[in-house]
């Protein structure tokens, strides 16, 4: 079995939940609590793929105000891979995703695979979807990604996003 081991970043605007995905996927829970992410928060998880690969995952959840991106530049430092997360029901939070990909790039230097994540899936049958489903699968399209719809709260999805990053990021370092 071959081993491996990468740092996943969590981007995108306060409050689309990026902390509730990294909980979801890390302890298969959901807290209805909001608490603002200061700077960083990261959780560790280790996930075999295929039974030919094991990943241990280091998840970054990086916060999203402003007022901290003087800090995320030294946060994407050893980056393997992103998911960069949107909330359905804002078309604020969908918009960042625009800026949060240039900030990513401009510092990263280098191209690593990332997932485009609609988060919230299950507040969309009550809260009406904020963004065109087939602009944003266009707009993944475009960056070279893929496009994939979470639920925090119920789990939907989330192990599926990680799973698909994780291949994208072994398949571009089987290429090196």
């Amino acid at each position: 079995m071959k081993k491996y081991n990468f740092k996943i970043l969590l981007l995108g605007a306060p409050a689309v939940g990026k902390t509730s995905i990294l909980y979801r996927f890390v302890k298969n829970k959901f807290s209805h609590d909001y608490i603002t992410t200061i700077g960083i928060n990261y959780l560790t998880k280790e996930i075999n793929l295929d039974e030919k690969y094991y990943a241990k995952l280091v998840i970054w959840d990086v916060a999203g105000q402003e007022k901290f991106k003087f800090l995320r530049k030294s946060y994407y430092e050893g980056t393997n891979g992103a998911l960069l997360i949107f909330d359905l029901t804002s078309l604020n939070s969908y918009e960042d995703l625009k800026q949060w990909l240039s900030e990513m790039f401009e510092i990263m230097h280098k191209k690593i695979p990332f997932i485009i994540i609609g988060n919230k899936l299950d507040l969309v049958k009550d809260i009406n979807r904020a963004i065109d489903l087939d602009n944003v699968k266009d707009f993944a399209e475009n960056q070279d990604s893929i496009y994939i719809e979470t639920s925090a709260k119920t789990g939907e999805n989330i192990e599926e996003a990680f799973t698909k990053l994780t291949q994208l990021i072994i398949k571009q370092n089987s290429k090196k």
